[in-house]
């Protein structure tokens, strides 16, 4: 590959600034190209919830960016000179209004935001049969075209859209473009509207099937009521989208010849980064969780709420399996019960809680002395999509300490992600294998021991687990500027164990397991009655 902006120079000196934008805010970082992150720092930035609303300030974004962007680089003119390409990883499934001028209009809707749901509803169902909530005829289309279809819940880019088309008619005709988040920055960075193969499949408007040539499909596009002129470009993850803007260089003291690349959304840039070949499974360990794996084929299991759809890798699709609540047990945990700011709290910091919790959990037996634990805090959504059900601590007894309660919130993912990995190895065609742990809840080697025995699989932690979205988006920088091929990637991955499953475990986290789907099957009609006029909490 061949282009003018791009520096000769693509050495082992080479640096990608690799945008990391998730919910809670936006990490910087500088990485090699052989996946070494160098530097990096942090930016918070808010989350607007009230209801069904759940937004963020486009400007924040911007604002967390250059801020980090800026720490990193600021005191070093030899490190900034090494910066040959800017590329991002950002949160999906958000939808920014942006006018000619690339100015957005209004507030973001992210992720969490589920107000499209009733103008979702309107137009996915049928007059009389329908399948869970779907026209027969439609979800065929949808399924056949896009490997998915859109979620009656309204939180992902279809929803958006149709909800500001019935909603909000004038932000909707304001519209020049509907971006994600991804696109967004981009427009930023490079000035160009445009959206990558896999940042766009969530508005389910592409022809999916052939994973070279991802395109929008008119007759889809007509089944939302949409404006296809309002749709942006698409491109490739790898694609170079042109040199930095000049005001952006300007303020970060970069190259004028420094390139933005496409880059991925989140999950995509964390697969690259973890296990890239065909059929490879890594497991994110987040505030949410998923299970996700590069294969040569588009396939949907509806039942189990699995599918492979375009992510960032040409000619491939990405496996994906989400649990809802991953790390946010702990997160829930730490804030609302051992250090909720009530008359109890004292005021006494503590930073370091996640490790001790690990310790804690480690002199704990296997099993946490028969006390199961639900991580369903949000609901579920695989292998069972049902937004009734609830976290909840079952078999507590009089010998139980807290102690055991930190383990049994450690297995309680664990078991979940046993429950996902069945039906997501079913759709592989084959075992998982050794499952490549990545995200903040795979530093803990505690957790990637309790879930190599959950689940039976060997568990590959990697160096530098909870950086693998940056990492990630540094190799698809490094394919794009012809610096690295994928099939380069596997031998660049940094490991610092495998944890080998337990064989005198096995009886014991077996029968758990039966136990804890059982749980699932009993209680799942008690919920359903007490939360079904209520909106799981966001």
């Amino acid at each position: 590959m061949s282009n003018p902006h791009i520096p000769s120079d693509t050495t082992s000196q080479s640096l990608v600034l690799a945008v990391d934008l998730g919910t809670s805010g936006c990490k910087c970082a500088l990485v090699s190209l052989d996946g070494t992150v160098r530097a990096w720092a942090f930016r918070p930035v808010k989350l607007h919830v009230q209801g069904a609303l759940a937004e963020q300030e486009p400007h924040d974004w911007w604002m967390a960016f250059l801020e980090s962007a800026g720490e990193i680089l600021a005191d070093d003119a030899q490190l900034r000179s090494r910066v040959v390409a800017v590329c991002c990883s950002t949160q999906t499934e958000g939808t920014v209004c942006v006018d000619r001028n690339g100015q957005h209009i209004g507030r973001a809707l992210t992720w969490l935001d589920s107000r499209g749901s009733a103008a979702v509803t309107r137009r996915v169902r049928g007059r009389a049969f329908n399948i869970e909530g779907y026209a027969p005829l439609k979800l065929w289309r949808w399924l056949r075209l896009t490997g998915g279809a859109p979620s009656l819940s309204g939180r992902d880019s279809a929803g958006h859209m149709v909800y500001l088309r019935d909603e909000e008619p004038e932000r909707y005709a304001r519209t020049y473009k509907f971006l994600n988040v991804l696109d967004y920055l981009n427009l930023r960075l490079s000035g160009r509207f445009c959206t990558t193969q896999d940042s766009i499949v969530t508005s389910w408007i592409t022809d999916n099937r052939d994973p070279n040539h991802i395109h929008y499909d008119a007759g889809l596009i007509r089944l939302l009521g949409l404006d296809a002129d309002k749709l942006p470009e698409i491109v490739h993850s790898t694609d170079v989208l042109g040199p930095l803007l000049p005001e952006v260089v300007q303020a970060l003291g970069l190259s004028p010849k420094t390139v933005v690349i496409g880059g991925a959304v989140d999950n995509s840039a964390v697969a690259v980064g973890a296990a890239v070949g065909d059929y490879e499974t890594h497991l994110y360990l987040g505030t949410s969780s998923w299970l996700g794996s590069h294969v040569p084929f588009m396939k949907t299991d509806v039942r189990h709420k699995i599918a492979a759809i375009p992510g960032a890798v040409d000619g491939r699709y990405l496996a994906m399996a989400l649990q809802s609540t991953a790390g946010a047990n702990l997160s829930f945990l730490r804030d609302r019960i051992l250090y909720h700011p009530d008359e109890l709290a004292s005021d006494e910091e503590h930073p370091a809680v996640y490790e001790v919790l690990n310790q804690i959990a480690a002199r704990v037996p296997p099993g946490a002395r028969g006390l199961i634990y639900t991580p369903w805090l949000l609901g579920e959504r695989t292998p069972v999509d049902d937004p009734c059900l609830r976290a909840g601590l079952l078999n507590m007894s009089l010998e139980h300490s807290r102690e055991d309660i930190f383990r049994a919130f450690l297995e309680g993912v664990a078991l979940n992600t046993r429950w996902m990995l069945e039906p997501f190895a079913r759709l592989l065609g084959r075992d998982a294998g050794i499952i490549t742990a990545v995200g903040g809840g795979a530093q803990s080697d505690v957790w990637c021991q309790i879930m190599a025995d959950v689940t039976g699989q060997p568990i590959r932690q990697l160096a530098a687990p909870i950086q693998a979205n940056a990492i990630g988006a540094a190799f698809i920088a490094g394919v794009g500027m012809g610096a690295l091929r994928f099939a380069d990637l596997g031998h660049l991955r940094q490991a610092r164990h495998t944890y080998e499953p337990s064989s005198a475990l096995r009886r014991l986290y077996d029968d758990k397991f039966e136990t804890f789907k059982e749980v699932r099957t009993r209680l799942a009609p008690l919920y359903r009655r007490v939360n079904s006029s209520r909106t799981p909490a966001t």
